[in-house]
């Protein structure tokens, strides 16, 4: 067996973070009377980071100032609100058990606030991944697509990225793999369609955790 880690995105990948994100960034746009946003909107403008999330969420043309505001009122709000609606995708602590069984360990990278990434993987997979690096660009490491999250992790594991693969859910993964030459797999019950996926040249894309089991250990 070659793979030595996989490497997963979160957002729409390992946790269902929609609801929670959404009713966050809601309750930041309404405290500053601008309109609110629908789940499916919300959707499209995830995998980029918060800085992006906010960017797209307010109006067209809103100031600089107040777009500030609204992206600092939605991290402190989603910081104390981030896991009232968030759930594991189903099958995905018996995807973890497996992979460990076959010596694949396993890490997250995320273009979330590293302050949240850190209290969902503990919340929800506490001794389930080696590392989990969110967004820490302050650091001096760019935010995926750039590859530096994931060659963090490579260099804190010694694992070759040639043992070692890329899940995600979105087109923003999938040039993160690229970029950290690398190999990818894609799965479909995150934030964006089947289709969307394959256009952005997706090679590898699954519809279940078996699935993803497979083309880990096997791909």
């Amino acid at each position: 067996m070659s793979c030595q880690l996989a490497i997963f995105d979160l957002d729409g990948t390992i946790l269902d973070t929609l609801d929670d994100l959404t009713n966050a960034v809601n309750h930041a746009l309404e405290e500053y009377g601008l309109p609110t946003r629908g789940r499916m909107e919300i959707r499209e403008f995830l995998g980029n980071g918060m800085t992006y999330l906010i960017y797209h969420a307010v109006p067209q043309g809103t100031p600089k100032d107040t777009e500030q505001k609204v992206f600092d009122l939605f991290c402190s709000y989603y910081a104390d609100h981030c896991s009232i609606n968030t759930r594991p995708y189903d099958g995905i602590f018996q995807l973890m058990d497996d992979l460990h069984a076959h010596g694949c360990r396993t890490a997250v990278v995320s273009n979330k606030g590293d302050f949240a990434v850190q209290t969902l993987i503990s919340q929800y997979f506490p001794g389930c991944f080696s590392i989990a690096v969110g967004e820490r660009e302050k650091d001096g490491i760019r935010r995926k697509p750039a590859p530096d999250t994931v060659n963090a992790v490579l260099r804190e594991l010694n694992v070759d990225r040639g043992n070692a693969v890329y899940i995600g859910d979105s087109e923003v993964d999938l040039a993160t793999a690229n970029n950290a030459d690398m190999r990818h797999i894609l799965v479909t019950w995150g934030f964006r369609d089947r289709d969307f996926l394959i256009e952005s040249g997706g090679k590898t894309i699954v519809d279940t955790m078996p699935q993803l089991e497979e083309e880990v250990l096997n791909g």
